[in-house]
């Protein structure tokens, strides 16, 4: 949040941007008074911002409820993100080949903050509706991709966010011991790779293996999500590992500086 001393900040577009995000996957459909207690706006405010979104074409308006909720607007938003993206274009052929290799979910995800989001997402036959979804913002701390990123990161950093960065219960699974996710962390910036289990989902297991951008850090992660009725470690080690590496290693060298040397693999 930007302090009132920025000249440059507009505080009414803050606002209406404040409504906007009041939305998600547990609030699709609001009426002024819901937007107005998660946004903490007043109820004129509230009307009038909510109004002023409608006729711009970003909110919708259920005529018999007066319900408000996201309108196509957010997808023409979507639409241009991914042409602003270079990521995702040099990524997607390469993310479709492996999807169809591996038989099983696999998704992109890019650091966002101390959270990662999913931008690209390819399900296989057993996937679930929410996890097709571009655009789930995850804590880092709680998911392969953010671990596999981080790992990437300086010692003290990624000690520093394994510290301090947020975590969220999804399972009785989920970690919440922050030391057990530092060291985590250190493993995973010596094998190269991230897995983690039952943290999103219950006997599901993710591994992801970073993408490094110009300055050596993990900028994104290739991920793929499987059944821990179906998949062990090992075996996971041994199969999807190499193959998340050679795909993440075919993605880096456009967002690497020249002459930086690619991510160790994993020897088969």
């Amino acid at each position: 949040m930007k302090s009132k001393q920025d000249t440059l900040f507009v505080s009414s577009l803050a606002k209406g941007l404040r409504l906007l995000r009041a939305f998600d996957e547990g609030h699709s459909a609001l009426s002024l008074a819901e937007l107005a207690q998660r946004t903490g706006l007043d109820k004129s405010g509230t009307q009038r911002l909510a109004n002023t979104l409608h006729l711009e074409g970003m909110l919708d308006k259920d005529p018999v409820t007066r319900r408000f909720r996201p309108s196509h607007g957010w997808l023409q938003m979507a639409y241009a993100y991914y042409w602003s993206d270079p990521l995702i274009g040099q990524a997607m052929p390469k993310l479709i080949g492996l999807s169809q290799d591996l038989g099983e979910t696999v998704n992109l995800a890019e650091i966002s903050g101390e959270h990662i989001i999913y931008v690209s997402r390819l399900p296989c036959k057993r996937t679930y509706f929410a996890a097709t979804i571009i655009g789930r913002r995850l804590p880092a701390l709680s998911t392969s991709a953010g671990r596999a990123m981080l790992a990437t990161f300086p010692e003290d950093e990624r000690h520093r966010a394994a510290a301090t960065w947020p975590i969220t219960t999804f399972t009785p699974s989920t970690t919440l011991d922050r030391d057990a996710i530092a060291r985590s962390l250190d493993a995973a910036a010596a094998e190269g790779f991230a897995i983690s289990t039952g943290q999103m989902i219950l006997n599901e297991i993710g591994v992801a293996c970073p993408i490094i951008g110009h300055d050596g850090r993990g900028l994104a992660a290739v991920q793929c999500s499987v059944s821990a009725h179906t998949w062990t470690r090992d075996r996971i080690v041994a199969e999807i590992v190499p193959k998340l590496q050679d795909t993440a290693n075919a993605i880096s060298p456009n967002f690497r500086a020249p002459g930086a040397a690619p991510p160790a693999r994993t020897p088969a």
